[in-house]
């Protein structure tokens, strides 16, 4: 992967192509989703549609973004994509005209503690989750709408570690400090991050219910709202930092109080 860390193209100063100035919600407005044929970003992906918005789904497996998109109806078209390869991205992004709104969810890594990882897993959620992002915003850069947005999404144990994971605790709180970053220099496109704590969902869904259960009884113990999130939770809060024309730079923790015990 190319892990330059050298400035993106400059965003374009203009009005948005339409002349739309964010007023409108989500109303007319491209948002791209990778990672949207299923878990967070389809849930996203439904809101857009709801909203009047069109959505491109982006990802990896070409059947489940055909279903997805299929589900959402004429407001939704997909592309393959793979967020660890920047040719890839950069293939992506070429075929879209203009980006209103961006959310990366795809990522692929190992979490575990620092003395039984090797080194490669301890790197992959810089680069998957982390690189993935980054070059997936470096490359919508040029296609960004003067007033659209970014979402990244990090997670809650940035703040709080679940476990011995510092590998994964440090990327999370890497991907918070990107936001704020890339918020000072893509301004005025407005850049934030969605923090979730765990989420009753796509994510946990393929993993074994043995394993499932004892972290959500964990989750139901350390959290104040008792339970984990659900997708849809997480989706309203990315919404809200699509549409909301005055916060940038901020990290959102849709975590039920998980990160203040």
């Amino acid at each position: 992967m190319d892990r330059t860390t050298a400035a993106g193209p400059a965003v374009p100063r203009s009005a948005a192509p339409d002349g739309t100035d964010g007023s409108d919600g989500l109303r007319g407005r491209t948002v791209v989703l990778i990672g949207g044929g299923s878990g967070i970003g389809l849930r996203v992906a439904h809101r857009v549609v709801a909203q009047g918005g069109r959505v491109v789904l982006g990802g990896r497996t070409a059947a489940r973004l055909r279903t997805a998109a299929a589900g959402l109806g004429g407001a939704a078209t997909w592309r393959t994509v793979d967020t660890g390869d920047s040719a890839s991205l950069a293939a992506f992004f070429d075929g879209i005209e203009r980006v209103d709104h961006l959310l990366t969810t795809a990522a692929s890594y190992r979490v575990g503690p620092m003395r039984e990882l090797s080194e490669e897993d301890a790197a992959s959620p810089f680069a998957s989750k982390f690189w993935g992002q980054y070059h997936a915003v470096r490359l919508a850069a040029p296609k960004l709408a003067r007033d659209g947005s970014v979402v990244l999404m990090s997670g809650a144990a940035s703040v709080r570690p679940v476990g011995p994971a510092p590998a994964y605790v440090a990327c999370n709180a890497a991907i918070e400090g990107l936001g704020r970053g890339l918020a000072v220099e893509l301004a005025p496109v407005r850049v934030n991050v969605v923090a979730p704590g765990t989420v009753d969902g796509h994510q946990w869904a393929g993993r074994p219910a043995a394993d499932r259960e004892a972290a959500f009884a964990q989750y139901r113990r350390d959290a104040l709202l008792r339970r984990p999130a659900t997708e849809e939770e997480i989706a309203q809060a990315v919404v809200f930092l699509f549409t909301n024309t005055f916060t940038t730079g901020s990290t959102l923790y849709t975590d039920g109080g998980y990160t203040l015990r």
